[in-house]
């Protein structure tokens, strides 16, 4: 295999700094979350200079080039990306389910319905474990293999979950065969985000708090070195799902959209994608960035809280119980690396009640989706901003669709049946019980037919 497809490692380079410009470096094999001089979140920095020696026109060529290809690990739309990811770890190291590449969906009829012609959403669902979270996740498990490998005495992987990021974290060290633990919140999350982790034979602790305060003792755990912490104040995951944005412009060939809305809870998404876009900016691969939006279930949204008081003024919540279980988050970790984003991307933060987020839901899924309720937030501050002008219906945007709405098919089947507190259910939709009489079954179907037209 010749250059331009192999990566020389060496080449690269990447490491851990402090996000607030604390000068002292850690190797990205140090077992390290926080900055020990001032305590904020690290994150992963790279050689910007080396990798400007290579032109835009040659980063995109290298990267056409390994798009969905069966190149080990290059195929995977995270490490099809590896210099500008994590250029330190060996490809036999590298554990990878060729994450990625997820649809890119023109939701025409849904824009139409809005107004609006150039409506897309990207489908992170369409993934390994049904979420987003694989694409941090390869990144963050191989890692570990790496550190293993080079002697480190790391006995388990650890993170605390509100469903999605257990499943991906006990799927990757399966496949790795690295031991993991889960903390879940006790009767918080969906039978099938459940079951995930349990099905692949990981430590699985249901405990009788929220996710903050599962969050509370994973930190605890994982304060030595031989539990590892796989939550996203470990940088490793930002950096995977920083290739949102990358994966964006790829498909929209290399232009890059007008607004991204994605939905937060512990708000290391919005930063990623945020970061993706500002690195290929730094590169030349793009010549503008996208707004930013952040939107928040109102149960559980202290960073819209923040943001009506232009940021000056951040306060956790105590999160409040809502169908968009995934994102019930009130402290969330990432929130400084969110607002310094958001502040970036001239960014906005939005928030969606029960019945705005569920009818959100009922109504893109009647034209062709398939969403989560977590999504349902997304598109739900996607349609009060664009009635407050403050999103313009000509322009391209792109709505992050998180998880595979067949995670949450209990709260679809009670959505359509009419049986959630406090939404007023504008698509309700249930099966009908027939005798095989044809007759019947005739005069139903025309009923329902002139019913709709």
């Amino acid at each position: 295999m010749s250059e331009p497809t192999e990566v020389s490692k060496g080449v690269f380079n990447a490491w851990f700094q402090c996000m607030n410009g604390c000068s002292t470096r850690h190797a990205l094999t140090e077992i390290i979350y926080k900055c020990p001089e001032c305590d904020s979140l690290l994150e992963v920095v790279h050689d910007m200079e080396a990798l400007k020696t290579r032109s835009a026109t040659d980063w995109k060529r290298l990267f056409e080039e390994r798009y969905r290809k069966n190149d080990w690990p290059y195929g995977s739309s995270v490490w099809g990306k590896k210099e500008l990811v994590c250029p330190v770890v060996d490809n036999e190291n590298i554990v990878s389910t060729y994450e990625g590449a997820s649809n890119l969906f023109w939701a025409e009829r849904l824009g139409n319905e809005l107004g609006m012609k150039d409506l897309w959403v990207k489908q992170c669902g369409m993934s390994h474990t049904g979420s987003f979270k694989d694409l941090g996740m390869t990144v963050l498990v191989s890692m570990v293999k790496q550190m293993r490998s080079e002697g480190q005495n790391i006995k388990a992987v650890a993170c605390a979950s509100t469903g999605d990021t257990s499943a991906a974290l006990a799927a990757y060290c399966a496949v790795a065969d690295i031991p993991a633990i889960v903390f879940l919140p006790k009767g918080k999350v969906s039978l099938t985000q459940l079951i995930q982790p349990i099905a692949h034979g990981v430590l699985t602790l249901s405990l009788d708090t929220d996710f903050d305060g599962c969050m509370k003792v994973v930190q605890q755990i994982s304060a030595g070195n031989e539990i590892y912490l796989a939550n996203s104040m470990n940088s490793l995951r930002i950096e995977g799902q920083k290739t949102i944005s990358f994966e964006l412009v790829q498909q929209f060939d290399w232009e890059v959209p007008d607004v991204v809305i994605v939905p937060g809870g512990n708000l290391g998404n919005v930063s990623a994608i945020g970061r993706g876009f500002k690195m290929w900016y730094d590169l030349g691969i793009i010549n503008k960035l996208p707004r930013l939006v952040c939107a928040q279930a109102e149960r559980a949204n202290p960073l819209a809280r923040c943001f009506k008081t232009n940021y000056e003024k951040f306060e956790p919540v105590q999160a409040q119980t809502t169908q968009a279980s995934a994102i019930q988050i009130g402290n969330p970790v990432s929130v400084m690396k969110a607002i310094r984003a958001l502040k970036e991307f001239d960014g906005v933060v939005e928030d969606a009640t029960e019945n705005e987020l569920s009818n959100a839901v009922g109504r893109a899924n009647r034209t062709g989706l398939l969403c989560c309720p977590h999504t349902g937030v997304a598109l739900a501050a996607l349609e009060k901003l664009v009635k407050r002008g403050v999103i313009k219906k000509n322009e391209r945007v792109v709505v992050i669709s998180t998880a595979n709405g067949l995670k949450f098919t209990d709260f679809l089947a009670n959505y359509h049946g009419e049986r959630i507190k406090d939404v007023k259910t504008e698509f309700p939709f249930n099966e009908i019980n027939l005798p095989p009489d044809i007759d019947v079954i005739r005069k139903t179907i025309s009923e329902k037919l002139e019913r709709r037209n």
